[in-house]
C-alpha cells in the first residue's frame, strides 16, 4: 500500500473526518491549468486527488468528462507532458496523487515502462475502470513491483464478489454509487451502504463513494457509510464553463464541499 495514500487515511480516521477524493481530466483547458488547479484543491481541502488520463474512448465516463477528454486531447495533453507535470508538482506538495486511465493507454505506453515512470515521478495509485477484478493480474504484477496500488473498484451488482475483491484490495475501495457511467445525479437510490457493510465485515480497507456526487447533502450522506467521497463530474463541469479562469471558483467548490465530509 501506498504510504501516501495509508497515511492520509490514517491520520483522517484519527481526527474522525473522511476523505474528499477530488477529479480532474489532465490537461483541461491545459497542463498549466491543470497544475494550478491540483495545488488550489490540495490548499482547499482535498485529500487525494485523481487525474484523469484523457483518452478518445472512455467507457466508464458520461458527457462531461467525454467532453474534457476531447478538449484535453485538442490541446495537446500527452502521457508525457502528465508525467513531468506530476514531477514538477512533486516538488511542491505531497498529497496522493491517482492516474485514472483505461487499459490502452498503458499498453500503449508500454506497461512495465508506465507503472516505472508513474513509481519515479510519485504517482500513488492508478484506477484502470475497464480492468475488471478478474482480469488485475494484467498490471498487479507490474503495480506492485514499483509500489502503486491498483485501486479496485466495486459497485451495486458486485454481490458476494465484493468480498473476494476488498479481501486483495489496495490503498481504498472505489465503491461505485450509481449504476451506469459517471456524472452529477439529482439522487442516489442504490444498495451501497449494504455493499460496504458486507466489505468491512471481511476487510479494513477503507472505502471511498464516487459517482454522481455533486453537492455537500449527497457529500455528507456518502460520508456517513464511508471512509471518503469522490467527487469528479461537478469539478470538471465548473472547468468546462470557466476554463482557464476555473482554479477560483473550483477552489471555492471544494472549500463547500470538505466541511461536509467532516
Amino acid at each position: 500500500m501506498s504510504n501516501r495514500i495509508e497515511n492520509t487515511f490514517a491520520e483522517l480516521k484519527k481526527n474522525k473526518e473522511k476523505a474528499l477524493i477530488a477529479f480532474i481530466t489532465g490537461g483541461d483547458p491545459d497542463i498549466e491549468t491543470t497544475e494550478k488547479l491540483i495545488l488550489a484543491m490540495e490548499e482547499a481541502g482535498a485529500d487525494i486527488i485523481e487525474i484523469g488520463i484523457p483518452f478518445s474512448d472512455p467507457v466508464a465516463e458520461g458527457i462531461v468528462i467525454q467532453e474534457a477528454d476531447a478538449r484535453a486531447l485538442a490541446a495537446g495533453c500527452t502521457v508525457d507532458k502528465l508525467f513531468d507535470m506530476v514531477k514538477r508538482l512533486r516538488d511542491k506538495t505531497d498529497i496522493p496523487l491517482l492516474f485514472m486511465t483505461y487499459a490502452n493507454p498503458i499498453y500503449a505506453y508500454d506497461k512495465d515502462r508506465f507503472m516505472k515512470k508513474c513509481f519515479e515521478v510519485g504517482i500513488d495509485g492508478i484506477i484502470v475502470p475497464d480492468v475488471p477484478y478478474e482480469e488485475k493480474d494484467e498490471f498487479e504484477s507490474e503495480c506492485n513491483r514499483y509500489d502503486i496500488d491498483l485501486i479496485s473498484l466495486i459497485a451495486p451488482t458486485s454481490g458476494e464478489r465484493a468480498k473476494k475483491i476488498a479481501l486483495e484490495a489496495q490503498g481504498f475501495l472505489y465503491c461505485v454509487s450509481s449504476l451506469g457511467v459517471t456524472g452529477t445525479r439529482t439522487d442516489i437510490n442504490t444498495n451501497i451502504a449494504e455493499l460496504i457493510t458486507q466489505v468491512k465485515k471481511v476487510s479494513s480497507i477503507p472505502c471511498a463513494v464516487g459517482f454522481g456526487i455533486s453537492t455537500p447533502e449527497q457529500a455528507r450522506e456518502m460520508a456517513k457509510i464511508s471512509d471518503g467521497v469522490i467527487v469528479g463530474s461537478a469539478i470538471v463541469k465548473l472547468i468546462a464553463e470557466f476554463g482557464k479562469d476555473s482554479v477560483i471558483p473550483v477552489k471555492d467548490f471544494i472549500c463547500k464541499m470538505k466541511p461536509s465530509v467532516k
